[in-house]
């Protein structure tokens, strides 16, 4: 096989899914989900390995720079590239669970000899855990409040504004911060009793 068909044919994938998706189509946001995640994945492997071990991640940055890379934007319909980012922000929201999974399990020495603790190791740690209890939040209210939680997605994970994220799910930008504030407050109760006091 040449060098560069496995890329293109996932970039002809997902246009593909874009351009087939609509509103009619209300599974076409999770199809294209795993067809992101990995080139998430990798975009963030390639950021935290430049800046050093670095905590933090530009989540828009990583999207949009996924999205260039992965849509001919020409052959997508106007309202549709709103559909990639909903998957994106999906997709990136495993991407930083499944690396907080990783961290967790590093931390507990499945089979790698421990490292010295230091400033950033400690921060990376706590970030892990947070993001693993978030996880935990987030789905017990998807389970109350499913388009909540995709807003949370959309916002959160996928560093959306309130414009993209009304766009990504077909509804109001005033009933995106109705959900927003909703599930704020929700969660910061959640994850407040879930916690040791003084944390």
């Amino acid at each position: 096989m040449e060098a560069g068909v496995p890329e293109f044919r996932l970039r002809e994938a997902v246009t593909d899914s874009l351009g087939g998706a609509g509103r009619t189509d209300p599974g076409a946001v999770d199809r294209l989900v795993p067809l992101v995640y990995d080139e998430l994945r990798a975009i963030a492997h390639r950021q935290l390995a430049a800046e050093g071990r670095s905590l933090t991640l530009d989540t828009t940055g990583l999207v949009h720079e996924a999205y260039l890379k992965l849509v001919d934007e020409t052959r997508i319909p106007e309202g549709n590239r709103a559909y990639f980012f909903g998957a994106a922000a999906r997709a990136m929201r495993q991407v930083l669970v499944d690396a907080a999974r990783r961290r967790h399990r590093l931390k507990r020495g499945e089979g790698v000899e421990p490292l010295p603790l230091d400033g950033i190791q400690v921060a990376a740690d706590d970030l892990a855990a947070d993001i693993l209890e978030l996880e935990e939040a987030l789905t017990a209210f998807a389970n109350q409040y499913p388009r909540a939680a995709r807003v949370v997605e959309c916002r959160f994970y996928g560093g959306l504004s309130v414009e993209q994220t009304a766009a990504a799910l077909d509804v109001a930008p005033r009933t995106v911060k109705r959900e927003w504030a909703l599930a704020r407050a929700w969660l910061y109760r959640a994850l407040a009793e879930s916690r040791p006091a003084g944390r």
